[in-house]
């Protein structure tokens, strides 16, 4: 007989075998900027050199099974640098998964025998056929697309679309359950993998959802300045919310950040816009594994999810999941603060107006008595647009910059 009391004796739970430990390699790439789809293949030539080295260089220890890429690594930022309208960069720029990329990354994938997490700017038809999601997925050793998420909360210079901004939509077809907007993989050989991307990791309810919804290890890529450049060793808030996220939910976080991107073909030196800071952390908030460069360099930590398991039953403290209060918290949330089905309708807008959007989200907080006001009116963050033009009149002149790449 099982005895779960105490220091009793227990049996082995059911035929699970154990999930054997495994390195998971965080990839840091520089990137060159698109205006294009086709620029793309730029950049796969830089990650594809890069899973060959790390795989070759960390495969020493004990096997690699997970490889993740950095946000921007296939594109990188060029949307939002030259805030270019989004139906132009929904038809232009970004990709379908799967796809030619993805196809790319699948054979890479099942040469090694490795889970590749990675994140892109996409287009869903199944929602809305000119919008584009920044979209996490995974591909599986056998080279299949077997994960695909939306980020859910963008910062304030990205002009994605996320599931709110198309709430109605989204829901009717994946439903308003955390399915639909906190998938979690789940595979019998390296654990429950959640995806988040950047700015979703602001918040603490976005790894809580993963961990509700059953996540071990997350990938949370990509964070650039002023964020990543405060604190020892480096990180800055970043670091923090990930060290945060993992000890309070009991899970692995997965962070590689962007290297230094080349804002297009015809810059003579790349803007390390990030300062490096990728980093692995285990579920009690450890740093596992830290680099300061991002220059076509890696992070790599034995992720050992039997460990985590093990940890999550025995403990009667710090597996904090287990003892939550839900029902005191739910009445946070029945006060909207940014407004949903934003973009339904209209196309997303330009950076200068949606940050109007969030100044009166800001005004919301003030009317609602959450925040107080400060005693003095002071002009705050506003954009300022590299050019004069209208966005797709200057979009059209800043491709000559592409012009020696194609």
């Amino acid at each position: 007989m099982a005895n779960n009391s105490g220091g009793g004796v227990v049996t082995a739970q059911g035929s699970r075998r154990p999930v054997a430990p495994y390195l998971a390699v965080g990839l840091s790439t520089i990137a060159t900027g698109i205006a294009a789809r086709r620029h793309i293949r730029r950049n796969l030539e830089t990650i594809e050199e890069a899973i060959h080295a790390a795989i070759s260089v960390c495969g020493i220890n004990m096997p690699v099974k997970l490889v993740a890429l950095a946000e921007g690594a296939l594109t990188g930022f060029t949307d939002e640098i030259f805030d270019i309208p989004h139906k132009i960069a929904a038809s232009d720029l970004f990709i379908d998964i799967p796809g030619e990329e993805t196809a790319h990354l699948a054979g890479l994938a099942r040469h090694y025998g490795v889970y590749i997490v990675a994140q892109c700017k996409a287009r869903w038809p199944e929602i809305m056929r000119d919008r584009f999601f920044n979209t996490l997925f995974v591909i599986s050793p056998a080279g299949e697309v077997v994960h695909k998420a939306a980020k859910n909360h963008v910062w304030c210079r990205e002009r994605s679309c996320t599931p709110h901004d198309v709430y109605d939509r989204w829901v009717a077809h994946f439903g308003d359950g955390l399915d639909a907007f906190f998938p979690v993989l789940r595979t019998p050989d390296i654990g429950n993998i959640g995806t988040i991307c950047c700015s979703d990791g602001e918040y603490p309810e976005a790894v809580r959802a993963l961990a509700f919804n059953g996540a071990e290890v997350v990938y949370r890529p990509s964070e650039a300045m002023p964020m990543t450049g405060s604190s020892y060793p480096g990180g800055g808030s970043w670091m923090i919310q990930n060290r945060a996220h993992a000890e309070f939910n009991s899970v692995f976080m997965l962070c590689p950040n962007i290297g230094p991107v080349y804002l297009s073909p015809g810059s003579r030196h790349p803007v390390d816009i990030a300062g490096g800071n990728s980093h692995i952390v285990d579920y009690r908030g450890n740093i596992m594994s830290y680099s300061a460069s991002a220059a076509n360099t890696m992070t790599s930590a034995v992720i050992d999810i039997e460990a985590l398991r093990q940890f999550r039953a025995m403990n009667l403290n710090s597996n904090w999941l287990k003892d939550m209060r839900t029902e005191l918290f739910r009445k946070m949330y029945d006060r909207a603060i940014h407004p949903k089905n934003l973009w339904l309708a209209d196309e997303p807008a330009g950076h200068a107006a949606v940050d109007e959007i969030y100044r009166s989200n800001i005004e919301k907080l003030y009317q609602s008595r959450v925040w107080e006001r400060p005693a003095t009116d002071h002009r705050g963050a506003v954009f300022q647009p590299s050019d004069d033009l209208p966005a797709d009149e200057a979009w059209q002149r800043t491709k000559a910059l592409w012009q020696p790449w194609d």
